[in-house]
């Protein structure tokens, strides 16, 4: 069976997606390839397989990249309790190396096809999803349309919905309304999220089929580590004390940089662990710290300088651990914010920017609590050595508020398991 496109603009976006397939697959997997994606692989994105189906009801649940693949951690390994496949897949290479090794055992990895016709239509022939979840704000309109048409049951789950992305919605309602009501099954970041998200569904949405599911990323493991990695580092350092900037975005190191300088005033030997969120600008990022003695993650150098370039992938575990202050990036500029359940999670407070709409429940519920400080570029010095004093965001409360932001998850998720099992419709063939 074929999707059908319900409004003029699904139309054009669909004509528009399957004509740019080709072109978009040739930039897509050379940006893969350049980030070392093994050549086997570059095929997932125009939907071939790599790795067989495993028998049985399989569930595709898909995530953008790293952090939204967490945070479907919770739910793969409860879908897999309860005996069905996992698909996990992700669009970026850095999700293809952190979360293969975080998956619950038998569930498996591939990268996304594109959103256009013959990529779904050959995902779909050797998968043969029985249910489907998208995390966060992932909507693709061809791929829900295509599978609402063969009766797949679909759920977004960890929804999230901006007041602005809403706003832009709304003034769409038909196109709105074909694409969000063809969820069965609504899990959202809290009420107001859940709210939104009902109104663009139109005035025909089951009240049950929309609902506060809590946030995903507080019921995840926290970040893992190897223990003697960790120890031996430690070592290393001394007792200095150390900060760290995480997941730091272009526009953001250069401040990051000057607060360190405002630090080693203060206290010398204090170390910065800076950890871009993209490591392969780790050259760029090297550049400005012009004047600080700096030694990087990926040579393999010592800890002893003023910065240490995190300039690689799956190790914030390490470098939460390490740090007393914790300043999460893409917060100073227009990024939206990181995950900062994470940090939380080991017990960190953590320092911020204004621009965290994309979490904003999280950092609103830490905040209160004084577990989370929004601060500026300007402020970020001072208020990393009051950290270093013993003075910064509460450790203790993040903590405190992680878990029961977790518990609150928990309690929501059995509806998502219970609706990708079995509850949501039925299957047609795959055509």
């Amino acid at each position: 069976m074929s999707p059908r496109a319900p409004t003029p603009l699904l139309f054009t976006y669909m004509t528009a997606a399957n004509l740019a397939a080709p072109v978009v697959l040739r930039q897509v997997t050379r940006g893969l390839a350049r980030a070392g994606v093994d050549a086997a692989r570059l095929g997932e994105r125009a939907g071939r397989a790599t790795l067989a189906r495993p028998e049985g009801r399989l569930v595709w649940l898909h995530g953008a990249s790293v952090g939204e693949g967490l945070s479907l951690l919770p739910l793969a390994g409860a879908l897999r309790a309860e005996g069905a496949g996992v698909l996990l897949t992700t669009g970026t290479a850095a999700a293809a190396e952190i979360l293969p090794g975080r998956l619950p055992e038998g569930a498996l990895h591939q990268f996304a096809p594109l959103d256009a016709a013959w990529p779904l239509r050959r995902f779909l022939k050797h998968w043969r999803p029985d249910a489907v979840a998208f995390a966060e704000s992932e909507i693709w309109p061809q791929t829900i349309l295509r599978l609402q048409a063969e009766g797949v049951p679909l759920a977004l789950v960890n929804a999230r919905m901006s007041a602005r992305s809403a706003a832009r919605w709304a003034k769409r309602p038909a196109t709105a309304r074909a694409l969000f009501s063809a969820f069965g099954l609504v899990a959202a970041q809290g009420e107001e999220m859940a709210a939104r998200l009902a109104a663009l569904r139109g005035g025909d949405a089951e009240g049950a089929a929309v609902f506060d599911g809590g946030d995903a990323k507080a019921a995840a493991a926290p970040p893992p580590v190897d223990e003697k990695v960790l120890a031996a580092l430690r070592a290393a350092l001394g007792g200095r004390p150390v900060w760290a900037a995480v997941s730091t975005h272009p526009g953001e190191e250069a401040a990051v940089l000057a607060a360190h300088r405002q630090v080693l005033a203060a206290q010398p030997d204090t170390l910065l662990i800076l950890v871009p969120r993209h490591p392969e600008r780790g050259e760029d990022v090297a550049r400005l710290a012009r004047g600080l003695t700096l030694a990087r993650r990926s040579s393999g150098e010592s800890m002893a300088a003023a910065v240490y370039l995190a300039d690689s992938l799956g190790e914030t575990g390490l470098w939460f651990r390490l740090a007393g202050p914790v300043f999460l990036g893409g917060s100073l500029v227009e990024v939206g914010g990181h995950n900062p359940w994470e940090p939380a999670q080991l017990g960190r407070g953590v320092l911020h920017g204004p621009h965290v709409a994309n979490a904003a429940g999280a950092y609103a519920a830490l905040g209160a609590v004084g577990a989370a400080e929004e601060v500026t570029a300007e402020g970020l010095g001072a208020a990393v050595l009051r950290g270093l004093a013993g003075g910064g965001p509460d450790g203790a409360a993040a903590l405190s508020v992680a878990e029961g932001a977790g518990r609150a998850f928990a309690a929501g998720l059995a509806r998502q398991v219970d609706f990708l099992m079995g509850g949501g419709g039925v299957k047609t063939d795959t055509a």
